[in-house]
Order: C-alpha cells, then structure tokens, then sequence
C-alpha cells in the first residue's frame, strides 16, 4: 500500500461497511461525554426512618452523552452541556425530597437531566460511604441507566 493512500482502499465492498472507521457520508463523526464524578450531598435518603430524619452523607458519579456538540468547535459554554448547572439540578433533586431507595433516587434525577439538557443517554449513580449495615464495607451504590426515547409527542 502506498503511504499516502487510505488504509480502506484494500477493503472489498462488502468489507467497507464493517469497518467501524467507515461511514457513508465520509466525515468525521465526534461523541461527548461528560462526566461529574463524586459530587458529594448531604441528604435524607434510606429505608430507615433514622436515615431520612437525621440524614448521611452520598456521593452522586453522572455521565451525560450529549453526541456531537457544537462546542467542539466553537468554544462556547452555551454550546454543549454546563456541568456546573448539571451538579445544581442534581443537587436540587437529591434534596428536595426523601426516597427510600437509591434507585428511586437516580431514576429522578435521570429523567430530570434527560428533560433539562440535551443528552441521548444519561447514567446516574449513588452511593452510600457510609451505609447502616453492621458490616465493613467501602461504599454501597446503585446505577441507573436512561436512554431518550424516540420522537416525544406532546
């Protein structure tokens, strides 16, 4: 092969489309993600009355994929996701009011970041350093994952 030739001119047509670097329209495709990791809160979370009453301590990992973003190439804020804003809605969520479970807890704050920002897939995940069991462990948590539906109808 000659150096300045593409490494896919050797493919056969049918090899083309199972090239994970191929794509039809022949441009270059960008995915973001942003993450927040360890956004710790002061809640009032728990099966337990004593954990929604006197509250503990959670530390909250997000990720957002938000696609192709135009501030990639223009530089600006306004352009792909805040993750400072992101850490406020979470926080407004987590505290506003008390769930039971953890995975109540992430799925609100899933479908909030799902209706608040512009992301095709959100993981939310919780996790108590601290949890109300009479073992030694380093963290319990839970992840919940959502993905945009299709075409929303109004």
């Amino acid at each position: 092969m000659a150096p300045d030739s593409e490494p896919d001119d050797d493919l056969e047509p049918d090899e083309v489309e199972d090239d994970p670097d191929f794509e039809e329209d022949g441009g270059d495709q960008t995915e973001v993600t942003i993450e927040v990791r360890g956004l710790s809160l002061y809640t009032h979370h728990g099966v337990t009355a004593a954990e929604r009453e006197v509250g503990q301590r959670l530390v909250l990992d997000i990720r957002l994929e938000v696609g192709d973003c135009d501030a990639t190439v223009t530089d600006m804020v306004e352009d792909t996701v805040d993750y400072g804003e992101v850490c406020n809605t979470v926080s407004l969520v987590a505290q506003q009011r008390s769930y039971k479970t953890l995975e109540r807890l992430c799925s609100a704050v899933a479908d909030r970041l799902l209706d608040e920002y512009s992301a095709d897939e959100v993981w939310v995940k919780a996790a108590k350093p601290e949890p109300p069991i009479p073992l030694s462990v380093d963290e319990v948590s839970v992840e919940v994952w959502r993905q945009r539906g299709g075409d929303d109808e109004d």
